[in-house]
């Protein structure tokens, strides 16, 4: 089978770049991303998270206006961290013949991890974009990792992860060309 990618670009939404760290250059790294895509007839698939204070056809619903979709390109609906869960994403992906998903969006440690592994699971290699995901603003004393440590510490999990008979690769936006297919797959350790 051909190389064939797809951008995902998961809830990057008007209530997730509210409170999102650092959303600006995250931003400018989809939609330059897009743009190249979409230039190369490379689909483009855009993830948008329904519940829990995202209700759908409300303001902090919508995509947010630098990333929304254009006329004809793909939006799948989703109701849970999973963005292959109960929803149509895997059938759009196979129906455009897609091996390789580019990862974006948000929430790095919860919907963007989710949909990569997910994706390995479904069969197809990954690359998640570096500079292309974002995580929440964290108040003093949270009990969670601080944002940038959390990116970091997802692209570091993501370029040693073994995954049998898939090749996974982190790079940055500015890296990414969408007709090279992966340099090797990488093969289970042990």
């Amino acid at each position: 089978m051909s190389h064939r990618a797809a951008l995902l670009v998961i809830d990057v939404q008007n209530a997730v770049v509210e409170i999102a760290h650092r959303p600006a250059p995250v931003l400018a790294a989809i939609a330059g991303l897009r743009e190249r895509a979409l230039a190369a007839g490379v689909p483009v698939v855009t993830v948008q998270h329904g519940g829990g204070g995202l209700e759908p056809g409300t303001e902090p619903w919508r995509i947010a206006p630098a990333v929304a979709p254009g006329d004809g390109e793909t939006v799948v609906h989703k109701t849970s961290a999973d963005s292959f869960l109960g929803t149509e994403l895997d059938a759009v992906l196979k129906e455009s013949g897609v091996t390789e998903v580019v990862v974006t969006g948000f929430a790095t440690e919860i919907c963007v991890d989710t949909a990569a592994r997910q994706a390995l699971s479904h069969g197809y290699d990954v690359l998640l974009v570096a500079d292309g995901h974002m995580t929440s603003v964290r108040p003093e004393g949270s009990p969670y990792a601080a944002p940038d440590a959390a990116v970091a510490h997802h692209n570091e999990i993501f370029k040693t992860i073994r995954y049998p008979g898939r090749a996974i690769r982190v790079l940055p936006a500015d890296g990414i060309d969408f007709t090279a297919p992966p340099a090797s797959v990488r093969q289970p350790v042990g």
